[in-house]
């Protein structure tokens, strides 16, 4: 794991969903740019939980009161709880529990001591912790803890764009305006830990090659798409792309797709 920056600009990383779980974070995916972003995510989301086919899940988020995954989960058919840090986490996801009766639910607690008994969930979801904990080897043995088939996490990657960050971290925040600090990881030192928890079956999304500050600094979703549908085809999406969907399953379940 690689901290860029986070002695240079304040970055909490104890309740960091807190964070983004604000109006100020979810206004960084306003309009037609931010839709295509989302939507980029939760089509990649949806391609790692084609293992378990069409079947209604019950699904965890933890950290997850953004609400960026929770209205496809929802479209799917799934049952989902949603963890947050802090009340507060709660408020989107309290708008969607009004439209979605019983089948949505909100609670409160620690991100390292979850409400939930051992493998209470069929999928466990983390997007938008990773890159902002300190502790994430004791976040990765809870997420399994509670899992009972699949746990799914996002990370930024330790390679491509992501090397030059200290270099234009500035540049960016300057760009996006409200960009936080964030570790990033190499692949294989998540897999080595969730092996070491009983995972031993992955697949993994690699969502956009071109970094984030470039798309909002054009603001073109249809550019975006051109831009990263050559990537795609030049293979550098599947060398270099970032943030990565991982999925890691119990050694029981099937592995399913790999990298992509």
């Amino acid at each position: 794991m690689t901290d860029h920056l986070s002695t240079v600009v304040a970055h909490n990383t104890l309740t960091p969903d807190v964070e983004t779980s604000s109006d100020d974070y979810r206004r960084r995916f306003a309009g037609p740019l931010g839709r295509y972003l989302l939507n980029t995510q939760t089509a990649a989301l949806r391609r790692l939980l084609v293992v378990e086919g069409t079947r209604p899940l019950r699904v965890l988020e933890v950290g997850g009161g953004h609400a960026q995954l929770t209205p496809g989960l929802l479209a799917d058919g799934h049952e989902v709880w949603v963890q947050g840090s802090d009340d507060s986490c709660g408020t989107a996801i309290r708008t969607l529990a009004a439209r979605h009766a019983g089948r949505v639910h909100f609670v409160t607690s620690s991100l390292w001591e979850l409400p939930f008994g051992p493998r209470s969930f069929d999928v466990v979801i983390a997007v938008r912790l990773l890159a902002h904990v300190e502790r994430w080897r004791e976040l990765l043995r809870e997420l399994v803890r509670v899992a009972d088939r699949h746990v799914i996490v996002d990370y930024a990657a330790l390679s491509g764009w992501n090397i030059l960050t200290p270099l234009v971290f500035h540049a960016k925040r300057a760009v996006e305006g409200n960009t936080r600090p964030y570790f990033c990881y190499w692949g294989g030192e998540l897999l080595r830990e969730f092996r070491s928890l009983g995972c031993h079956a992955f697949g993994a999304k690699k969502q956009f090659f071109w970094p984030m500050g470039v798309h909002r600094a054009h603001g073109a979703p249809a550019l975006g798409r051109g831009l990263e549908s050559i990537a795609r085809a030049l293979g550098l999406t599947r060398l270099f792309g970032s943030p990565v969907l991982l999925r890691a399953s119990r050694a029981e379940q099937a592995s399913g797709e790999g990298v992509s």
